[in-house]
């Protein structure tokens, strides 16, 4: 094995295993239980999941079009929605501090907060 196998070997491990600890860091269950819900970058909810009740609940999106978000044992999802690929839907409940869910043809997102960040 040649100098420069070798070398292509060791950073091909380094890189995989950055990727994943990274992944294990990115994926990190979030402590909130604070929930900013955004729509064309201005909050129009703040939650406390802790506190909230089981409801599902509308937002409109001024141009056309609606999402259904779901709050069901302090956690988050988007159930349904009248965009075209819902992907937001398909993101599943929040977990991550580090990955929204994200509707782009609603401009609506769903993102952990501090607590009083909203208000």
């Amino acid at each position: 094995m040649t100098k420069g196998v070798k070398v292509l070997i060791g950073a091909v491990i380094i890189i995989f295993a950055a990727a994943v600890v990274l992944a294990v860091i990115g994926l990190k269950p979030s402590e909130s239980t604070w929930v900013d819900i955004v729509q064309n970058n201005k909050v129009i909810y703040h939650l406390d999941l802790s506190e909230e009740d089981d409801r599902t609940f509308r937002v409109d999106f001024p141009d056309g079009g609606w999402n259904d978000i779901q709050i069901k044992d302090g956690r988050i999802s988007i159930v349904d929605s009248d965009c075209p690929d819902h992907t937001c839907i398909k993101t599943g409940e929040l977990r991550s501090e580090n990955i929204p869910i994200v509707c782009l043809p609603h401009k609506l997102v769903i993102r952990f907060s501090d607590e009083g960040a909203g208000e």
